[in-house]
């Protein structure tokens, strides 16, 4: 490695600041703020959000339905939800195919 090109890889804390959760990482982030953290200063990082308050991470995650979109899809790809049901789950094969008689098959038998 070249010196003096490379920036400082350091302990950093990662605060979030809706949940208040500090995460202790490595990193090359620069930021004149510092905290206490374990007995010893770091800089720190400020987050809106983090795996500690995302939706996604804290199973508060919820589907949000516009114009009947989720139900359509479900349709046409063949899964039916359940009462409750807030995990989509994937697939496990595509829905089956209709086979469509031919209409000139069908006529002639009637007659």
């Amino acid at each position: 490695m070249k010196s003096d090109i490379h920036p400082e890889y350091r302990p950093v804390v990662f605060q979030d600041q809706s949940s208040g959760t500090n995460f202790l990482v490595r990193s090359t982030i620069n930021t004149p703020d510092t905290i206490e953290h374990e007995g010893q200063t770091y800089p720190l990082a400020k987050l809106e959000i983090s795996s500690a308050s995302h939706p996604f991470f804290t199973g508060q995650m919820k589907i949000v339905d516009t114009a009947g979109r989720v139900e359509r899809f479900e349709r046409r790809y063949g899964r039916s939800r359940k009462e409750g049901d807030d995990v989509v789950e994937a697939a496990a094969a595509p829905a089956p195919v209709e086979a469509a008689a031919p209409k000139a098959a069908a006529t002639s038998e009637e007659e």
